[in-house]
């Protein structure tokens, strides 16, 4: 469909564009593959190296000509596999590590072109100069942002720490832009938040799986509990969760599960990537040290619970919200997720290069492939009472080309739910963003509504589901 959008989500600077990925970092030495080489085809690959080499119409350096045709080939294996010079190398271990160098706001492409700031983190270089949620960058170091890409735009805030960079800033309310200079710092990104939105009950929200995650969420519930010990309910929200670590998931999960419950297995070629993981220190924890987990009180095993999802929630929050559903731990809420459910591994290949290759896909504990079809809600819910607006025109991992096939069902499961485009376009156009966990979400006051048992409203297709049932 070719009006679907970008399914760019929250990015923080630094952070990896777009839908991060359930990964884990190898660097065992591999084994080299006894498997017969085609010296048909690598001849052929010479012979237009060659070709490139004395007729192109202007010298290329062996380097680039090199670093292309690994890049092709591994590009064209599926979306999620890819050759990480070193720069995207670097960047996509500081986004792992919650750490980057930059100004320290998590953005978003608004409707008009520009980038909306979602958030500024709080105590960053971007919030002490007073950059506001609802901003929108229209230039930077005076040159305009209009139309321009996420990643090129991510590119050009980054930087070398004490550097500066200036902003120029569309601001609602301000007649004329306001102009910002400000010196990127070293950013510590916080994955987790979490308050009581009312008494009794608690919101916790998971924006990326980190390697601080973890250790983060248990902080988070153990302060919720000793604010609020009669605490009845609690919503885990994974709305634009875009993925990230793989043990980051499984801690996440342990924390609501049984004791050392299954959370996810995985299977492809290799050995090792045939392999169950459980809810035990071992499997969640990034280093040493004590178990974080330890300190979460054991009432967030049993307590009512409700998850909110939608079609940014992917892969390492698929897991999770897999996992709990299918141990009917928690009624999942909100709309059909991405539908990622692969492993990559991060292979170093020298020169501070690495590849990024697909190795595994992974199955909830119930043996449910969650590839190219994703989790659907228990209770569909939609953003707004008017509808879904952008969400439901997002891409999604059925829709991007080379994808890996459900090897768990003969076909892939469309989109759950009709909806009209133009009119989800409309809506979207006139909206501005969802502040996640306000007073005005209304998807989580859905989910306090099931939480105490009242009735939710759902989204049009289910209503329209459930009346054709009753009748």
């Amino acid at each position: 469909m070719g009006s679907k959008l970008k399914n760019t989500g929250l990015v923080g600077l630094g952070a990896v564009a777009g839908v991060a990925i359930s990964m884990q970092f190898s660097a065992l030495a591999q084994k080299p593959v006894e498997a017969a080489i085609p010296m048909d085809s690598l001849r052929e690959l010479s012979n237009v190296y060659g070709l490139i080499k004395s007729d192109y119409v202007e010298k290329v350096d062996d380097k680039r000509l090199l670093t292309e045709a690994i890049s092709g080939m591994v590009g064209s294996l599926d979306p999620h596999s890819a050759y990480l010079d070193k720069k995207a190398y670097r960047e996509l271990r500081e986004g792992t590590e919650g750490k980057f160098v930059g100004l320290g706001i998590e953005i978003q492409q608004s409707d008009d072109g520009y980038v909306r700031i979602v958030s500024p983190i709080e105590d960053s270089p971007a919030w002490r100069a007073g950059i506001k949620q609802g901003d929108l960058i229209t230039h930077v170091n005076g040159v305009s942002l209009k139309g321009v890409d996420m990643d090129e735009a991510i590119k050009r805030m980054r930087g070398e720490p004490h550097t500066r960079v200036a902003i120029t800033v569309r601001r609602e309310g301000e007649e004329q832009p306001l102009s910002f200079t400000i010196t990127r710092e070293e950013i510590v990104q916080k994955s987790v938040k979490a308050r009581l939105v009312e008494p009794g009950y608690a919101w916790i929200r998971v924006s990326q799986f980190q390697e601080p995650t973890v250790d983060d969420l248990a902080d988070k519930l153990a302060a919720l509990y000793k604010q609020d010990p009669e605490l009845k309910g609690v919503v885990l929200d994974l709305r634009n969760d875009p993925g990230g670590l793989l043990q980051g998931a499984i801690g996440v999960a342990a924390a609501f599960l049984p004791k050392g419950a299954e959370v996810v297995s995985t299977n492809g070629q290799l050995a090792d990537s045939r392999q169950r993981f459980y809810g035990k220190a071992e499997y969640y924890m990034v280093r040493g040290g004590d178990d974080p987990l330890a300190k979460v009180p054991e009432v967030f095993k049993t307590l009512p619970m409700a998850v909110l999802v939608n079609t940014g929630s992917a892969s390492a929050s698929e897991i999770v919200a897999g996992a709990l559903q299918d141990y009917k731990r928690a009624a999942i809420i909100g709309s059909q997720t991405f539908g990622k459910g692969s492993v990559q591994t991060i292979r170093p290949i020298g020169n501070d290069a690495a590849v990024k290759l697909t190795t595994a896909r992974y199955y909830t504990p119930s043996g449910r492939s969650i590839q190219a079809r994703g989790i659907v809600p228990d209770y569909a819910v939609d953003e707004t009472p008017d509808g879904d607006g952008v969400n439901a025109l997002r891409v999604r991992e059925a829709d991007l080309e080379h994808h890996l096939s459900n090897d768990r069902d003969k076909e892939e499961a469309s989109r759950a739910g009709a909806y009209d485009e133009d009119e989800a376009l409309a809506r979207a156009g006139a909206r501005k963003p969802i502040d996640f966990g306000s007073d005005s979400d209304f998807q989580l006051a859905q989910a306090l509504k099931h939480l105490k048992g009242q009735p939710m409203q759902l989204a049009r297709h289910a209503q329209q589901t459930l009346a054709h049932r009753t009748q």
